[in-house]
């Protein structure tokens, strides 16, 4: 068996190189035309969502934190639930972002269907362009990688390390489109290290 080092050292330069070639191909234009149909949601009212199955659904509940934190009011939609009554949370005209690796998750195709016919609009986020997902989204991104990073290639690891940059991409564009200073930051971020170390520098 190889060594702690050898298996470590393996895992990283798979999961890295793959992180490197998403990064070198990244899609801006779909990147922009997402910021600007949850802007345009955002002008007639409408609010955000994010919803997945599985570990997805771990990164949908990082991604409605970290925008709702940087200007952009967010909200985890449930993934399996949606279709058991938390439909309801999203309004015709409110912008889904529905994450599925594979754009094939059975469960999820439920979710986003119920959604489409209730007037919603998705941004669909997958690693397979070509995937139903991909179909279904009014907008289209995609992040995905060959590689996860171990012999088996079945646990998502490098893949929901590429969603996570995809999503933060996102609120990249979005920050700095409202301009975002540390004062308004500080407002929805009071708490913890991070906050205080802003109200440090501004007692400054």
């Amino acid at each position: 068996m190889k060594t702690v080092e050898e298996q470590v050292k393996e895992f990283l330069d798979i999961e890295l190189g793959e992180v490197k070639k998403f990064a070198d191909s990244i899609d801006t234009e779909a990147l922009a035309a997402a910021k600007e149909l949850i802007l345009e949601a955002e002008k007639n009212h409408n609010r955000v969502h994010v919803t997945g199955i599985g570990k997805p659904g771990h990164v949908a509940g990082y991604a409605a934190s970290l925008l709702s934190s940087t200007g952009t009011p967010t909200y985890e939609l449930h993934g399996t639930e949606c279709v058991h009554g938390s439909a309801g949370q999203v309004m015709p005209g409110d912008v889904v972002i529905a994450i599925s690796n594979s754009g094939e998750t059975a469960e999820l195709k439920a979710t986003v269907e119920t959604l489409k016919n209730n007037g919603a609009k998705i941004i669909s986020l997958t690693g397979k362009p070509e995937s139903w997902l991909a179909k279904k989204g009014d907008v289209a991104l995609t992040a995905g990688v060959d590689q996860e990073g171990d012999s088996m290639n079945k646990p998502p690891r490098a893949s929901i390390l590429v969603e996570i940059i995809m999503l933060q991409s996102l609120s990249i564009l979005l920050q700095n489109e409202r301009n975002l200073t540390p004062q308004q930051y500080v407002k929805w971020h009071p708490g913890g290290s991070l906050g205080k170390s802003i109200r440090d520098t501004e007692g400054k």
